[in-house]
């Protein structure tokens, strides 16, 4: 479990082809790695990583290929940079929100415009994924916790102060960059929850709709 807080950012150092899979190469930058094990997780832009092996300037970790089919890592460049974040402890200060560091896909960045001394971006989220972005809620962006300020179908926008420009790799975006997504997960479990005994049943057509919510009395139908 993370909370979307970058503890560092580190840069990839290597991508190695594995059986099918990858293995990657992470230089951890300032990210302490004194109290790291084998097997702990890092959140590595946002995906939750397992360390295989590590030094204390680096790690290593195995990529699958659910990994890199939701994610943006299939695209990711030796000397990339990369947000981290250590597995929170019990005593962490919860600064940001429940992240899981399993991404729900990628979006891409529209637009970026400075605002004072602020940066406002547009990005672009799957079709997919627009039911659970919404105005003040949060949203995991490559393992940053981040506001959504406002919101228009899929697309959505952030207000970064220079804090967060400055301590994640966010300040490298350009318009077309490609981004991993993590929705909160409150708003998935509540989807789940809304599907009462039918989750249960195999198959598709078990998503959440406005015919499925009318029919089980959530919505009045225009009724007074």
């Amino acid at each position: 479990m993370f909370t979307g807080i970058i503890q560092a950012v580190g840069k990839i150092n290597a991508i190695q082809p594995v059986g099918g899979d990858v293995r990657l190469t992470v230089a951890s930058g300032k990210l302490d790695m004194s109290d790291v094990a084998l097997g702990d997780s890092i959140a590595t832009n946002g995906v939750c990583l397992t360390v295989v092996e590590f030094s204390d300037s680096h790690y290593v970790a195995d990529l699958s290929s659910e990994t890199l089919k939701r994610s943006g890592f299939a695209s990711y460049q030796i000397g990339q940079r990369v947000n981290l974040e250590k597995a929170m402890l019990a005593s962490t200060r919860f600064g940001g929100h429940i992240v899981s560091g399993h991404v729900d896909g990628v979006g891409q960045v529209l637009s970026i415009q400075s605002t004072a001394r602020a940066v406002e971006i547009w990005i672009q989220a799957p079709d997919e994924l627009a039911k659970y972005i919404a105005e003040k809620g949060s949203i995991t962006v490559d393992g940053v916790s981040l506001t959504v300020n406002d919101v228009d179908g899929a697309r959505f926008k952030l207000t970064l102060v220079p804090h967060t420009l400055k301590e994640t790799n966010i300040g490298d975006y350009q318009s077309g960059t490609k981004v991993n997504l993590e929705v909160d997960v409150v708003a998935r479990y509540l989807e789940r929850l809304l599907l009462g005994e039918k989750a249960a049943e195999p198959g598709p057509g078990k998503d959440i709709s406005l015919a499925f919510l009318a029919e089980h009395g959530y919505l009045n139908n225009g009724r007074r």
